[in-house]
């Protein structure tokens, strides 16, 4: 699990126990934690490595609707527990907001979609069965606006509504089952930016039959590039992105000694590149969409990178005398660089005329309260957040960093009812129960602490660990029957999904 980019200095402090994990492996990369040979020795020991629903016999070798949604929720725990995924709110609910607008305009007849927020600085994002959507967090350095972005996940939108993975199983004369095995394999093994372990697994399954696999992806990516257009511009987005996004990509790749993955696995050419603008130009044109807020993700990325907020500082200063980013992106990463790097008058001053003009911006509003945060102003940033969750009662931001400053500055109690409140609306967000474990921890609270961490750890597929938080909070119940027997009964869930876990992790 990685760190949010630029929250505040809390989400810092409380995700670096996180990253000490991460460093011992508890929360490693599916392409460090797999061996290369279970899917590359033989296809009998991938097939056996992992439990995928019954395709049928391989003659028909296809799966219905449902069985993919199957497989796509076990791919999904373990994409969890195996990628570096982001927690920063403002991915999720940015990301999460532009593939529900894309979702509603393709042709995708199940439109549950689970998002991954993968925190690399390489460009990458892919779609798996089930409705799985991953994103890099570096695809906000390589794209220049919404349009473009939209345009990758339209893309791999159209991969899922067209059913590409099965399709390709049913493309295959072996045993469906084993060629499944390879080319989920292949998937994860790809899932994370860079992963030369990714290419040589999806070498190794190709073996056999490798021009006429590759002849039939070429064809698979020409469809999704034509749905993934239609589904473009019915999302209001102009055609014309989805020709330069390449472009950005290709001219991107010739400065860099590795492909990036999604270049691996969507190779681009110049009759690619010339078709989509062909196909684009009979769209008419439309004027540029408002992205003020990816011009605020594509900032807080580059600060993620940085080396230091000293050298952001610089890099943003620099940026607001060039063309490289727009002047949104340019002085909100001054002003976040500033703020980190213990300038917090010089922050404000930027600021403030963000606020002009960008007023009840979200990502103003935090910035606000950080800066005040920094100066140790800790009622006053509190206020500043309080009073904007009254005109947006929910927001996911405001209210994760109002726990957060809740959190550093010692209101308890506050925190965790904040965030007891939060986690009924967001069961599904990791990082909401990591902070509920740590203010039941700080409170006192041992038994919550317990049973919040075991949702911590079902969410992202560690079911061995959840197994220990619940069997822990069990010693502590008590005469309380009610409760001992819902820790039970979740105890039998996380033995349920355990079962269901494909590979041995």
């Amino acid at each position: 699990m990685s760190q949010p980019a630029i929250t505040s200095s809390v989400t810092l402090s409380t995700l670096a126990a996180f990253k000490a994990r991460a460093q011992q492996g508890l929360f490693r990369p599916m392409f460090l934690a797999l061996s290369l040979s279970v899917l590359t020795s033989t296809y009998t020991q991938a097939a056996s490595d992992i439990q995928l629903p019954d395709l049928g016999d391989a003659g028909g070798g296809f799966m219905t609707p449902a069985q993919e949604y199957e497989l796509g929720q076990k791919v999904l725990r373990m994409y969890r527990s195996n990628l570096p995924l982001s927690e920063d709110p403002f991915y999720e609910v940015y990301l999460e907001k532009l593939l529900q607008r894309i979702v509603i305009a393709s042709p995708l007849k199940d439109k549950r979609i689970e998002l991954l927020v993968i925190a690399d600085r390489n460009l990458n994002a892919f779609a798996a069965p089930g409705g799985i959507v991953g994103v890099n967090t570096g695809t906000f350095l390589i794209a220049n606006n919404e349009a473009e972005l939209a345009s990758i996940l339209s893309h791999e939108l159209a991969h899922l509504s067209q059913r590409h993975f099965v399709r390709t199983q049913q493309n295959q004369a072996t045993n469906a089952m084993l060629s499944a095995a390879g080319i989920l394999g292949s998937i994860i093994l790809g899932a994370a930016a860079g992963a030369d372990a990714g290419m040589a697994g999806i070498t190794a399954v190709q073996a056999g039959s490798m021009q006429a696999r590759l002849t039939f992806s070429r064809e698979m990516e020409q469809e999704a590039d034509r749905i993934g257009m239609e589904t473009l511009v019915a999302a209001g987005y102009d055609a014309q992105a989805m020709p330069a996004m390449f472009e950005v990509m290709q001219t991107n790749s010739r400065y860099r000694t590795k492909v990036p993955e999604f270049l691996l696995t969507h190779p681009l050419t110049e009759s690619r590149i010339s078709d989509s603008k062909n196909r684009a130009d009979h769209y008419p044109r439309r004027p540029p969409s408002k992205d003020v807020d990816f011009q605020i993700l594509r900032a807080r990325v580059i600060l993620e990178n940085e080396d230091s907020p000293q050298f952001a500082v610089k890099r943003f200063t620099e940026e607001l005398k060039g063309n490289t980013l727009s002047s949104l992106s340019a002085r909100y990463g001054l002003a976040i660089a500033l703020t980190k790097a213990n300038e917090p008058e010089k922050a404000q001053l930027v600021v403030q005329e963000l606020d002009k003009d960008y007023p009840n911006m979200t990502a103003i509003i935090v910035a606000k309260a950080d800066i005040e945060a920094k100066k140790q102003h800790f009622e006053q940033a509190v206020i500043i957040l309080q009073n904007a969750l009254k005109t947006q009662s929910g927001n996911h931001i405001l209210t994760i960093r109002l726990a957060e400053l809740l959190m550093e500055s010692g209101r308890y109690a506050e925190c965790e009812k904040l965030l007891i409140a939060h986690a009924k609306l967001n069961p599904k967000n990791p990082y909401t129960w990591y902070l509920l474990a740590e203010i039941h921890g700080l409170a006192g609270h041992i038994l919550e602490v317990h049973k919040a961490r075991a949702e911590y750890f079902i969410l992202h597929g560690i079911y061995d660990k959840a197994e220990i938080q619940l069997r822990n909070a069990l010693k502590l119940m008590g005469d309380d029957f009610q409760g001992r027997a819902r820790i039970e009964q979740r105890l039998i869930d996380v033995k349920n999904l355990q079962r269901e876990k494909i590979g041995r992790g």
